[in-house]
């Protein structure tokens, strides 16, 4: 070091040490803050009552996951919640014909979730358009900046959880496109359609190698 008296900065600590760090009493981060109240603003103010806040995720997770990842368990680690109490809102959407059941093309042991016409219907009621509407207005840069950084939190969350990390396909490390016929996911060794290329995995690599 060419000044021996210079003090270096103190380094910032990583976000998975930034808990420990954090003294006893200190009061929650405002940005923090700031995102459960969106959470709550989007159920706040709906006018259809008639899905709790738990059924909507649910609702949207299986109009949004491929096919690989429409399993109650899956959507039990997607909503951080046991097994039991995901089952139970899989199957009150069963009972309102919004979600369904279908025998598994590979494995006749289980089945996989699929939204019904009227689940399809619902969904463009769906309290979280107004939010969308909201993200969708902000400038290109600010969006993909916010993208960014809710994706580098949801990771560095996750990892502290020790809970998976979802993404869609087409971001994901074990989706391979070198071959220039189509996708093929590394992970499950099954050819990727263009719609699974958009959709949410359970599976999802996060910062893995991706080849193209």
């Amino acid at each position: 070091m060419s000044d021996p008296a210079a003090i270096p900065p103190t380094p910032t600590p990583p976000l998975s040490q930034a808990g420990a760090a954090s003294r006893a009493g200190e009061p929650p981060c405002h940005s923090a803050e700031l995102l459960v109240h969106l959470a709550r603003l989007v159920h706040g103010g709906e006018t259809d009552t008639s899905l709790t806040p738990a059924q909507w995720t649910a609702l949207r997770y299986f109009a949004s996951a491929n096919r690989f990842s429409r399993t109650p368990t899956a959507f039990s680690e997607f909503h951080a919640t046991t097994k039991g109490t995901a089952s139970q809102t899989v199957k009150s959407l069963i009972g309102l014909g919004l979600l369904q059941r279908r025998a598994h093309d590979s494995d006749g042991r289980s089945a996989l979730i699929e939204v019904t016409e009227a689940g399809q219907d619902k969904l463009r009621r769906d309290p979280l358009a107004d939010l969308t509407r909201c993200i969708r207005a902000l400038p290109d840069a600010r969006r993909r900046e916010f993208l960014s950084t809710l994706t580098e939190l949801g990771g560095a969350l996750a990892r502290m959880r020790t809970a998976p990390t979802f993404g869609k396909c087409g971001d994901c490390g074990h989706c391979d496109t070198s071959g220039g016929a189509g996708a093929y996911c590394r992970c499950t060794q099954e050819m990727l359609d263009g719609t699974e290329m958009q959709s949410i995995c359970v599976d999802f690599a996060q910062g893995a190698p991706r080849l193209r």
